[in-house]
């Protein structure tokens, strides 16, 4: 009797991940950013006496472009950290929750964008700085997301955002001068642009004409 040929194994498909890593994962990136801002704040105030703020953005200052990658990460005081870390710990877990890759990509795209008009628009002789720019991103990323991919759970959780934070998109309007409301509009915009870049659907490729065989 002859042994059977040797096979080999079958593939398996690969299995889809888990809810609960996704979660794990977006909580993780969510504490490290919320992190990151406190030990930042907390050495700009006892270390570096907040020397720390003048890389915030400049608009049209030569030389200082380079400030939109600081300036969301910035803040003056405590008291303004505070004011921003909840809504952005919400935001930026709801959106890592669809990949933490994407959402990285959309938080560049939101600090290049949002920052670079606010560097190229903003008034002048004036320093901006806070992570609202970023909330304001996140907020406007969320509800894209929501109006591009028009799926079930996109539009649930672009409706959960609207009703926790829809409220703050007041701040777009230039009403207290010591308010960024520019970054609050260039990040908003920054968002959008995101979440069209990363979600929209292209539509399918037309074949090319030719004789029908």
């Amino acid at each position: 009797m002859r042994a059977p040929p040797n096979r080999p194994p079958l593939a398996r498909p690969a299995a889809a991940p888990r809810p609960a890593t996704s979660l794990g994962r977006a909580a993780a990136v969510t504490a490290a950013l919320i992190a990151g801002l406190w030990v930042q704040e907390g050495a700009d105030q006892l270390v570096f006496q907040g020397q720390l703020d003048q890389f915030g953005i400049e608009p049209r200052a030569p030389g200082t472009f380079w400030h939109v990658l600081t300036a969301p990460f910035l803040h003056a005081g405590f008291g303004h950290l505070i004011a921003n870390t909840v809504p952005l710990a919400v935001l930026t877990f709801m959106s890592a929750l669809r990949g933490v890759a994407r959402f990285l990509t959309a938080l560049l795209l939101i600090v290049l964008i949002g920052g670079g008009l606010v560097w190229l628009l903003g008034r002048g002789g004036s320093v901006h700085l806070g992570a609202s720019e970023l909330v304001f991103g996140l907020l406007a990323y969320l509800l894209g997301v929501g109006w591009w991919e028009r799926t079930p759970l996109a539009v649930g959780v672009a409706v959960a955002a609207f009703l926790l934070y829809g409220g703050i998109l007041w701040g777009v309007l230039p009403a207290n001068p010591a308010v960024s409301w520019e970054a609050h509009l260039f990040g908003f915009v920054g968002g959008l642009i995101a979440a069209a870049i990363l979600h929209r659907k292209r539509p399918p490729a037309r074949p090319a004409p030719g004789f029908p065989r």
